[in-house]
């Protein structure tokens, strides 16, 4: 990291990429997907997974299936053989024809909604019993979550719904061991989600593209008297499902406990903040509605220099700091040194990893031994909280890749290839953040900052 002064000036604002199309993970990706979860259980010696799903937890069973259970809970039962059954409910029988995994289906009405028809009942005790997870020695449970408490034991914190705990609890052997075994998928030094190759690079980078893009959308959008559901509507694309609730908040936030943009209209002066995310990516800003520093509140006069120039050089250190091979620890070492939590009191991780939803886990904590690596992909993530100011955001995603990554990248998909070298020109260039060659932007607002949203020609930039 070179020290640098961070200014705010007039420049040109990053290139967007429209109708670019999905990329779909191939048939050799979904098989080295399955051997990578295969691998962990032998290291491990776990006979069996139990993987559960709903609408808003299905990270873990998609890895492997390729969908989720929309409206119904459901579970992918996978054995170290390989063998792989699907319990669904009334609503995603269908699915099984066309999951990436080649399955058994058992229908289990339990997962259904209430007052459905309870057609091929069957106690999930007696469900279990029948796929022969009585026999199995060690089951893990996979839910969405992995547990990081330093008080309690670990193995045996379950997120899944009681009633599927206690069939397992009550179909299992006495003696078989029951644990939680998310890690297996998501823990930063092990776990087969937390690294991708060049197919799901392309796939997620789909997401971080559409992200940015909107937030540009709806940067350019803000002005005074617009609604905060006009800014949330240029927060949306394409159908796509967003992975976390759409901010679009002027003024106040969470009057009546609302977290959803309303018809609130924008007004001078006003702190805004803005939120989107899609499969790969989230892009977040938070400012003020002005045009210039004189218009800041008279509390905030130097916001720009007590706050947000700040956490812009905690940003740029971040970008130029983080490669392959470093520890967690270091880079989160690295931003308490630029940006003390004492002084800015972020208390999240300054980083994370980003898959199918915004937050998987995170490498990057105090003490971390856990090693960066290429095809991680991971969101800039420092949060301030300065009593009496406004906060400032510029989260978004980039990947981590080694030449080799690079070049299947460059060969294989030479269209996305290009948009990674335009983002990486435009930062390197216009930004002046020196960025690692490890680092491949998937966002196009990588390291763009408006600070006051009606200077729409203004953001910051590094002068070295």
């Amino acid at each position: 990291m070179k020290n640098s002064e961070i200014q705010l000036t007039t420049i040109t604002k990053p290139m967007s990429f429209n109708d670019v199309a999905p990329t779909f993970l191939t048939d050799e990706t979904m098989s080295e997907r399955k051997q990578k979860v295969l691998d962990n259980m032998k290291a491990e010696d776990f006979d069996a997974l139990v993987i559960y799903a709903d609408k808003e937890h299905g990270g873990n069973f998609e890895y492997l299936t390729g969908f989720i259970p929309r409206f119904e809970e459901g579970l992918l039962v996978l054995e170290a053989t390989g063998e792989c059954t699907l319990i669904l409910g009334n609503e995603n029988l269908k699915m099984a024809k066309v999951a990436r995994i080649k399955n058994k289906l058992i229908h289990s009405p339990l997962f259904s909604l209430p007052n459905q028809p309870m057609d091929n009942e069957a106690r999930l005790e007696d469900i279990f019993e029948s796929i022969g997870l009585a026999e199995k020695s060690k089951i893990g449970v996979v839910g969405w979550k992995m547990f990081t408490t330093a008080a309690s034991d670990n193995d045996a914190y379950f997120d899944l719904p009681y009633f599927i705990i206690q069939a397992l609890l009550t179909s299992k052997n006495s003696l078989a061991v029951l644990k939680n075994a998310a890690h297996l998928f998501i823990r930063g030094d092990i776990g087969a989600r937390t690294t991708n190759n060049a197919n799901e690079i392309a796939h997620y980078e789909y997401g971080a593209n559409l992200s940015s893009s909107c937030m540009l959308n709806a940067m350019d959008a803000v002005e005074i008297g617009v609604t905060e559901a006009s800014l949330g509507n240029e927060l949306t694309a394409e159908g796509q499902t967003n992975t976390v609730i759409t901010i679009a908040a002027t003024g106040q936030r969470f009057e009546y406990g609302n977290v959803y943009p309303t018809h609130k209209q924008v007004k001078l002066g006003d702190p805004l903040s803005l939120t989107t995310a899609f499969k790969g990516g989230l892009s977040s800003r938070t400012g003020f509605v002005i045009e210039n520093q004189s218009q800041l509140p008279e509390n905030q006069h130097d916001y720009l220099e007590r706050v947000a120039i700040p956490y812009y050089q905690a940003v740029t250190t971040w970008l130029e700091t983080i490669k392959i091979g470093k520890l967690g620890q270091e880079l989160y070492q690295t931003i308490e040194k630029v940006f003390p939590q004492a002084d800015y009191h972020w208390h999240l991780n300054p980083g994370h990893l980003v898959s199918d939803e915004e937050w998987m886990s995170s490498p990057i904590y105090a003490g971390s031994q856990e090693i960066l690596k290429s095809g991680m992909i991971l969101q800039i993530d420092i949060i301030p909280s300065v009593t009496g100011y406004t906060g400032v955001s510029a989260e978004e995603c980039v990947a981590l890749a080694d030449k080799n990554l690079q070049k299947q990248l460059r060969e294989n998909y030479p269209d996305l290839w290009q948009r990674i070298i335009t983002r990486k020109t435009y930062i390197k260039e216009i930004l002046n953040i020196d960025l690692s060659e490890d680092v491949i932007p998937l966002s196009n607002t990588v390291g763009y900052l408006r600070p006051f949203y009606l200077a729409k020609d203004q953001a910051f930039h590094c002068v070295k």
